[in-house]
């Protein structure tokens, strides 16, 4: 099954119902990167009236864990993903519409390929940043994901 954004965006409707209602969007998915965005509301805001950092989490985690996702579903095998670690840095004041960029595609590719292979958990660390409208740089996220074939029963 090919992933795109519409698919991806249903899924967090119904299972990261949180980021849907908060304006999480994934925009684009290629092989090698992805875009997730959000705009600066009310309901998404913090007191001092920017985008407050968890949703600013849980679009930089899509757009890691959506090219993960989609390595998983291009492998044909049974493969368990989780966020083992995560850091943020917060470097502007994040309003209007926010893109966050992970352009670690082939990082995963290739971890998901040694898993695979060697039967052996793989752990990798991608990084998304997000942008302004303007295109400056907001804030950076790190995620280490772990992945593992699962057991045959």
């Amino acid at each position: 099954m090919r992933l795109t954004p519409s698919k991806i965006n249903k899924f967090v409707l119904f299972k990261l119902p949180s980021a849907y209602f908060s304006g999480v969007r994934l925009k684009e998915i290629t092989r090698e990167a992805a875009t997730v965005t959000v705009k600066h509301r009310w309901i998404n805001q913090n007191p001092f009236k920017s985008l407050y950092w968890a949703t600013q989490g849980m679009a930089s985690e899509l757009a890691t864990g959506v090219l993960v996702i989609q390595e998983i579903e291009n492998a044909g095998e049974k493969i368990s993903m989780l966020v083992r670690s995560q850091k943020g840095t917060f470097t502007k004041k994040a309003t209007g519409r926010i893109r966050f960029i992970c352009n670690d595609g082939l990082k995963v590719k290739a971890a998901i390929e040694t898993a695979v292979k060697t039967g052996e958990g793989q752990s990798l660390t991608l990084y998304a940043e997000g942008f302004d409208e303007s295109g400056e740089s907001v804030s950076n996220f790190e995620y280490e994901w772990g992945i593992k074939l699962r057991k045959k029963k």
